[in-house]
């Protein structure tokens, strides 16, 4: 999932931890993040920074609800990870999946309903 430098230190931190199939969510400022997963929060103001910017992906699973209630961020989110599978479930079993999988949870300043993307780690070989 690392192909670049991160500068945020606690998010390069989790994700050399992660191992195959493991979790990371990159979530909108109004996602119920579980007591027992790691909380990164990176919300500065509504909206800074936003989900679109944060991401670099090798497979995502979002919300069915992003689908038709946030149309804009959904567009940018499949341009962004073109070519890349994208999953959707709804918003139940996306929250379940966030508490059963997830090893954190990085918060953005998204203010667009549902929109929360999970990550699933691949394998470097």
């Amino acid at each position: 999932m690392k192909k670049t430098a991160l500068l945020n230190s606690e998010i390069s931190s989790v994700i050399a931890r992660m191992g195959h199939m493991d979790h990371l969510v990159i979530a909108d400022c109004g996602l119920p993040i579980p007591p027992h997963v790691k909380r990164i929060d990176l919300a500065l103001t509504a909206g800074t920074p936003g989900l679109i910017e944060t991401l670099q992906i090798e497979e995502a699973v979002v919300a069915s609800e992003l689908i038709s209630c946030g149309r804009p961020v959904y567009q940018q989110l499949t341009s962004a990870v073109e070519g890349t599978p994208i999953r959707s479930l709804p918003h139940e079993d996306f929250k379940r999946l966030i508490a059963e999988r997830a090893v954190a949870v990085i918060r953005t300043g998204e203010c667009t309903p549902y929109a929360n993307v999970i990550l699933q780690s691949g394998v470097t070989f």
